[in-house]
């Protein structure tokens, strides 16, 4: 097998060199007949710096036909090789924020914080989403709850059912790994 592909790659990277015909303004007026001597001795001679490199590509052929049949025979070796590689060499992944005191305000129970909290938080306060959750979440961020009044073009309508669920409101600091998502987090019914 290994012989075949040194003959292989010797074929294809033998003959390297070609006779490149004359330009056909250079042709002479007279022809002559050309013998089998005379087309010897017009033929260039290959220097030993081309030979060499002819060599070496051989060489490089032919050892990069014997790597790629040794991992081709040896597969799976290989793989589980990399794979243990790549993960001994990647990072740990990044702690999350999964210690965020107030993540009870986020929609997980009847009070919300109007800095951090998503539009969704106030599905459970009737008539306030979408409309005064939309308004609350887009503007701020409020230092306290009565902030929320203050929303300009804000209807009457609107702040009577703000007024009413107020108690279940707290003002906390901004969070930015909250507040990117206070309008649309992604998550739909």
């Amino acid at each position: 097998m290994a012989v075949k592909r040194l003959l292989l790659s010797l074929a294809l990277c033998g003959g390297t060199m070609a006779y490149v015909l004359p330009a056909a303004n250079n042709v002479p007026k007279h022809t002559r007949a050309v013998g089998l001597s005379d087309v010897q001795d017009g033929m260039p001679e290959q220097r030993p710096e081309e030979q060499s490199s002819l060599v070496s590509a051989a060489v490089m052929s032919f050892g990069i036909g014997a790597v790629l049949g040794w991992l081709r025979k040896h597969q799976q070796q290989v793989a589980s090789g990399v794979a243990a590689t790549a993960l001994a060499l990647a990072p740990t992944s990044a702690n999350a924020i999964v210690d965020y005191d107030a993540i009870k305000y986020l929609g997980g129970s009847d009070k919300v914080d109007l800095n951090n909290a998503n539009v969704q938080a106030y599905r459970q306060f009737p008539g306030m989403y979408p409309t005064a959750a939309g308004q609350i979440a887009t503007h701020g961020p409020y230092s306290k709850v009565t902030d929320i009044y203050d929303i300009p073009g804000l209807e009457e309508k609107l702040k009577d059912i703000m007024k009413k669920y107020e108690k279940n409101f707290v003002c906390l600091p901004p969070n930015q790994a909250y507040v990117l998502d206070r309008v649309n987090n992604g998550m739909y019914r």
